[in-house]
């Protein structure tokens, strides 16, 4: 696991591992680490708070598989969506961090979505019922103006990522992703295997590892025993395609990313 806010206190991890607990729980201090709920003023995230359940979530935990009866605010961690076909391939369409939410079908009453969502990184967040969370969209505050901008944002993300998918090379593909993932951790240090960049891409393992060589010995990053190290962040943006700084300065023109 890839410890981004330090440990998690002991109290905190047996909540979120007892399933059978309806307890709730602010976040220490009311300090929030999700940038959504960390905007939101008093008055609304007052109301929302009560609703909010601290969980742990390991690497694969899914998120979102057809119904979407929950909505997560991550606090940690990153989260993929992706699109699978009969044949079982599998291919990323949009990354997920403390910059938005999970449970877009929620907010647009539509309660569920053939795209799967599931961390790629392990973390923690808060989750809410679907009607809770809807509820709250609903009334038109603050929280409802951020997320407005976060749906054209993941939207931006989404159609970008299709082109970027069909039309770039893997070296291309790769910096650009390994680009997004960073910008939404606090350390250069991403859990990742060979075999689960090369289900994100949509490409075979062996083109993978051959990529990641290319970008280890140009100095990029450092690939080792399941974790890649960004070493030289210029020189990947420099490698990756222009689909990294389409999305990312639309993000950053919305507020999402700093």
């Amino acid at each position: 696991m890839v410890t981004t806010m330090g440990p998690i206190p002991n109290r905190l991890r047996t909540l979120a591992s007892d399933p059978s607990s309806n307890r709730v729980m602010n976040a220490p201090d009311g300090h929030y680490q999700n940038q959504v709920l960390g905007s939101l003023p008093a008055c609304e995230i007052d109301r929302l708070a009560p609703h909010l359940k601290f969980v742990d979530l390991p690497q694969g935990t899914v998120l979102l598989n057809g119904n979407a009866p929950h909505g997560y605010f991550l606090e940690e961690g990153v989260a993929s969506a992706v699109v699978s076909v009969v044949d079982g391939g599998m291919v990323e369409v949009g990354v997920i961090g403390t910059e938005g939410m999970v449970g877009i079908p929620v907010l647009l009453g539509t309660d569920r979505s053939p795209v799967r969502i599931f961390m790629q990184i392990s973390g923690s967040g808060f989750r809410i019922e679907a009607d809770s969370l809807k509820a709250e969209f609903d009334c038109s505050g603050q929280l409802r103006q951020y997320l407005q901008k976060y749906i054209q944002a993941f939207m931006v993300q989404t159609t970008q990522t299709g082109a970027c998918n069909r039309l770039h090379n893997i070296e291309e593909r790769l910096a650009r992703w390994l680009l997004t993932c960073r910008d939404r951790m606090p350390t250069d240090r991403l859990a990742l295997t060979h075999e689960f960049l090369g289900q994100m891409l949509g490409s075979p393992r062996t083109t993978v590892t051959l990529a990641v060589g290319l970008l280890e010995r140009a100095g990029m990053i450092d690939h080792s025993r399941g974790v890649v190290t960004v070493r030289d962040r210029q020189a990947l943006e420099d490698t990756a395609c222009e689909c990294y700084c389409v999305v990312r300065d639309e993000y950053v023109r919305l507020g999402l990313l700093e």
